[in-house]
């Protein structure tokens, strides 16, 4: 049986990506948010509200995270990139967020917009930095690891395909 908490397991932290990496990176971050939308057309308030696992997040709501975590994620790359003292990323509280009322009853059209339109953004900002600006890191305090630019995308992928999986899991759909 999946694992429904970690349908595509958990984030692991290679010691380096390659520029062939990066360019897949940028690739499934550049059209993640049509697979997103591919997913959820056309779905009713009845199928937002299914989750993928007893106490987990709805779909609803992880829509909305994916939108909220692609600005977070945008925004701790150009941080990284412009400020030479950003070595602690912004962390955000998902689950208080998850329950803030936008997340729990607006509808996903936005979100969905967000999420295209920054990731957008941040593919074009990525694809444009060069080996320095990409080995510029970061230390994660909740992974207790050091992030460096190439990493970040690498777990925006993750990040992206594990709440695919969450949605596609709430769905009865395979994986």
């Amino acid at each position: 049986m999946t694992d429904r908490k970690y349908p595509i397991g958990p984030f692991v932290l290679k010691e380096n990506y390659t520029t062939e990496d990066v360019a897949q990176f940028l690739q499934i971050i550049a059209t993640s948010a049509s697979e997103y939308r591919k997913l959820v057309e056309g779905l009713g308030d009845d199928d937002l509200a299914k989750t993928y696992r007893e106490g987990s997040w709805n779909i609803r709501q992880l829509i909305h995270h994916v939108g909220d975590i692609a600005i977070l994620h945008y925004f701790r790359m150009k941080k990284a990139v412009t400020e030479p003292d950003y070595d602690a990323p912004t962390l955000i509280n998902m689950d208080a967020w998850a329950a803030t009322s936008d997340s729990l009853q607006m509808p996903i059209a936005d979100s969905l917009n967000i999420l295209d339109g920054t990731n957008q953004r941040y593919v074009f900002f990525a694809a444009g930095l060069d080996e320095e600006a990409l080995s510029k890191a970061y230390f994660h305090s909740i992974r207790q690891i050091w992030i460096n630019q190439k990493a970040a995308l690498a777990m925006s992928v993750w990040h992206l395909q594990h709440h695919l999986a969450h949605i596609k899991l709430a769905l009865g759909q395979d994986l």
